[in-house]
């Protein structure tokens, strides 16, 4: 007879045991099984599967009371709960809540009780957020998030730029900290930004990004043509670019320059942007697997770190929103895919 580490999960009050737990519930089964069907002593049992003698008899127990619905996994939720909060206050609770929107900090107050007390019971009791309730008709507001991917590499590009400081030569606050005398010495005068302007696109994620001097209407023109380029080398004909509505985008240069690679220009809705949300995420990313990843000495040398890392982006990392697989796969033909 051995024994076995599986371990049922389709149980709804499952918990998983730690990984020197010496029974399973197969496991239990068969300790249970030995003792009341084939009459193993209960210490022979015990020595058998590693646990002490009143583990056995207490499987055994459950085992020849309720059959093998007994040893499973019990909840640890206590059958009384004296301290909870009365139904009569919680009913207070709810009406305070639903009424006239008050939250946790209002309430505990008004009723005399501590504000976690009230926090907990509102979430138990499953009432929605403030933000989620429209404040006149005190109903639950229905949101609904809202993802798209168009179906082919190239149908939309999103553009957008990012705002960086720049490194002192022999490194910054995460080299040396953030004493001012420090900043002072190694900083003796302003290092100015760069600016990360990022083409990607959306179906397949694959993301061009150059670091610049300035987000002005020209740099951003000239970025846009070598942008274009590079995703025609990578075989992807783009037809529509999604940008915010900077002014940089709204410029003559820029239009000429959509004009000139045959590109339709698409703009996100005013304070919305969420829409351009798949760039803003790759930033996000890039700030924090790139920019910030390790303590630079200059900003030369971050600088020369990024071609390599996006290559690893584009042809090896594996991306959620992809089924774990690099954003390179959903390109036909792309140099380099395997590199």
């Amino acid at each position: 007879m051995e024994l076995s580490d599986g371990i049922r999960t389709d149980h709804p009050e499952v918990f998983v045991p730690h990984a020197n737990a010496p029974l399973s519930e197969l496991g239990r089964l068969r300790l249970a099984r030995c003792v009341v069907e084939d009459g193993w002593p209960l210490r022979r049992a015990a020595e058998r599967f590693q646990v002490s003698v009143s583990t056995a008899a207490r499987w055994a127990g459950r085992y020849r009371q309720l059959g093998e619905a007994g040893v499973s996994d019990r909840s640890s939720r206590p059958h009384r709960s004296p301290r909870r909060t009365r139904p009569r206050i919680v009913k207070r609770i709810k009406h305070l809540r639903t009424s006239r929107g008050w939250g946790p900090a209002r309430i505990g107050p008004k009723l005399g009780l501590p504000v976690s007390t009230v926090a907990k019971v509102i979430h138990r009791e499953g009432l929605p957020r403030l933000s989620d309730v429209d404040l006149a008709t005190r109903q639950a507001l229905r949101r609904s998030v809202r993802r798209y991917e168009h179906a082919a590499p190239g149908d939309l590009v999103h553009v957008d730029v990012k705002k960086l400081g720049n490194i002192p030569d022999g490194g910054g606050h995460r080299v040396h900290g953030r004493s001012s005398a420090v900043r002072a010495r190694s900083r003796p005068q302003a290092l100015g930004y760069a600016w990360l302007h990022t083409a990607l696109d959306d179906h397949s994620r694959l993301a061009y990004t150059e670091v610049l001097g300035d987000e002005k209407a020209s740099t951003t023109a000239g970025f846009w043509a070598r942008a274009a380029a590079w995703f025609t080398d990578c075989g992807i004909r783009v037809q529509r670019v999604l940008t915010d509505n900077g002014p940089n985008y709204r410029s003559r240069d820029f239009a000429a320059a959509l004009a000139a690679t045959g590109t339709v220009h698409k703009r996100t809705r005013p304070y919305r942007p969420q829409t351009n949300g798949k760039v803003e995420r790759f930033h996000r990313t890039l700030a924090t697997e790139w920019a910030y990843a390790r303590p630079y000495a200059s900003e030369s040398q971050r600088r020369a770190a990024l071609p390599n890392w996006l290559h690893l982006y584009n042809h090896h990392r594996h991306h959620t929103a992809l089924g774990g697989l690099p954003p390179a796969s959903r390109v036909t033909n792309l140099s380099g895919q395997y590199s």
